[in-house]
């Protein structure tokens, strides 16, 4: 009899060369030995979590972790258009489209250090509480926990699994007074990107006058760091405006603020570039891992699938490390693979 981390080997596996729809029945005929009612019972049988991810993914990480590795906190939405909606695949406003989509939303914690990507938790948001929504009278639903709230959690518990970093990067939705609080209080350092209306002091002096200019307007940010205090946050941080280069050729901007005073506006800069190893983490989700590709219905097996696919990214990571490869060249290889065995039973049965 097959143990549970036999199960969770396969079907991450699965999800890794599955090229459409990762089902129970899909699997099953791959491994004829294996059938669908096992595959529906190994995906129902517990709830999967943060925790039993941080026991797969300890070993390596230790391997790879130093002072100089960054915990980066960001969500995606997966949506699942087709999907009936249950607590957990609802309606969530998608800042990059503008609008409510319906899909799951996960947050989620990275842990990257020397060219390494590693998931050391994640949350998915449940929207469990429903209310009555006095305008349109109307039943919804919403979290009992906020991103904020979970955010702290999960690194809460980064905290105490040890885990060897320096600072925290997050965009400007976790840019609150708490959450720098929190960060601070543990002896880490923050960098953070903040909305550009938010209210700044560029000294102690104007600070206790109540004299705050929005941070799009201060002068000199995008020449040199410049130190002062953010309205409702009492320390002293670093204010600097990034002004870049789109890809279309348009100017993008961003402001950052930092908690580690001794930085310059080119540390702060390479620093916080490394967040964007979460986006290419939730690229890799949805394109080569099939997070969004499971039909199951009930809420458990969709969060097992979820926790399944953050684990077959892991694996892709470290396959990265061995062969030198990006996900997507792994991916393109394992078709190219498949492409010639349909090719070659094809003129199998032809000849036949």
């Amino acid at each position: 009899m097959r143990r549970q981390k036999e199960y969770m080997d396969i079907y991450t596996d699965y999800l890794i060369s599955c090229q459409g729809q990762a089902t129970a029945t899909g699997l099953s005929n791959i491994l004829e030995e294996l059938s669908h009612d096992q595959v529906t019972r190994f995906l129902n049988s517990e709830e999967f979590n943060s925790k039993k991810l941080w026991q797969e993914v300890k070993k390596v990480l230790r391997e790879v972790e130093s002072e100089d590795g960054v915990l980066i906190f960001d969500d995606t939405i997966q949506e699942k258009k087709w999907t009936k909606e249950n607590e957990i695949i609802s309606w969530h406003y998608d800042h990059k489209v503008g609008k409510a989509v319906k899909g799951v939303n996960i947050l989620n914690c990275l842990y990257y250090n020397n060219g390494i990507s590693i998931p050391v938790g994640f949350e998915v948001i449940k929207k469990d509480v429903y209310y009555c929504d006095i305008k349109t009278k109307e039943e919804k639903r919403k979290s009992s926990k906020t991103k904020n709230e979970l955010m702290r959690e999960m690194f809460k518990q980064a905290i105490r699994n040890h885990i060897k970093f320096k600072y925290v990067l997050m965009d400007s939705w976790f840019a609150s007074k708490d959450n720098f609080e929190y960060i601070t209080k543990k002896k880490k350092y923050f960098i953070s990107a903040i909305k550009s209306n938010r209210l700044f002091a560029t000294s102690l002096e104007n600070k206790l006058q109540g004299k705050f200019e929005r941070v799009d307007k201060i002068d000199k940010a995008d020449a040199i760091p410049i130190l002062g205090y953010i309205k409702g946050y009492e320390k002293p941080i670093l204010l600097y405006r990034q002004i870049f280069k789109n890809k279309d050729g348009s100017k993008g901007i961003i402001h950052l603020v930092c908690s580690d005073t001794t930085l310059d506006k080119n540390q702060i800069t390479t620093i916080y570039q490394k967040r964007w190893k979460v986006e290419e983490y939730h690229k890799s989700l949805k394109h080569n891992v099939n997070l969004g590709k499971s039909p199951t219905k009930i809420v458990k097996t969709q969060l097992n699938h979820i926790f399944l696919s953050i684990l077959s990214f892991f694996k892709l990571e470290t396959l990265k490390i061995k062969y030198a490869l990006n996900h997507f060249a792994l991916k393109a290889k394992l078709l190219i693979k498949a492409n010639m065995m349909a090719f070659q039973e094809l003129q199998r049965l032809k000849g036949a």
